[in-house]
């Protein structure tokens, strides 16, 4: 079974209808129905709690979106090596070094993010998600 990490961005265009949220929710999709194995690093569920307020106001509705998310997805916990080893990453940005280090520490096969310039020194591959359906479709 493959196995993803989901950059956050991809939450966000699915929860708030935008972009390429149709492609999202596919991937989400397959995750539920555990046709391929989905993670989220630990850190982006402290973001997306942060923007889900900021969206909604309704820590109710955000405590149910965040419950969902952890049922579906397993978490890759952040710790002391993975974010110096992050921190001595070619990947300019700290969270996307955080995503790409702890997702070759736990051997994922892709990151699916849309921001995949972000992840051009990354160690693990990064598949935007039109990217990522078109392979796991033609497998």
């Amino acid at each position: 079974m493959k196995k993803i990490t989901i950059d956050i961005n991809i939450l966000l265009d699915f929860l708030n209808k935008r972009n390429k949220h149709k492609q999202a929710a596919q991937i989400i999709e397959l995750c539920n129905a555990n046709k391929i194995q989905g993670y989220l690093c630990a850190h982006e569920i402290t973001t997306l709690a942060y923007f889900l307020m900021k969206n909604y106001n309704d820590s109710q509705k955000v405590k149910f979106v965040l419950n969902e998310f952890l049922d579906m997805f397993k978490l890759i916990p952040i710790t002391e090596t993975i974010l110096r080893r992050s921190l001595n990453s070619e990947i300019n940005d700290f969270e996307d070094a955080v995503i790409d280090v702890s997702s070759y520490e736990n051997e994922i096969d892709y990151i699916i993010s849309r921001n995949l310039d972000d992840f051009k020194k990354a160690n693990v591959k990064s598949l935007s998600p039109t990217e990522f359906l078109s392979i796991f479709s033609n497998n």
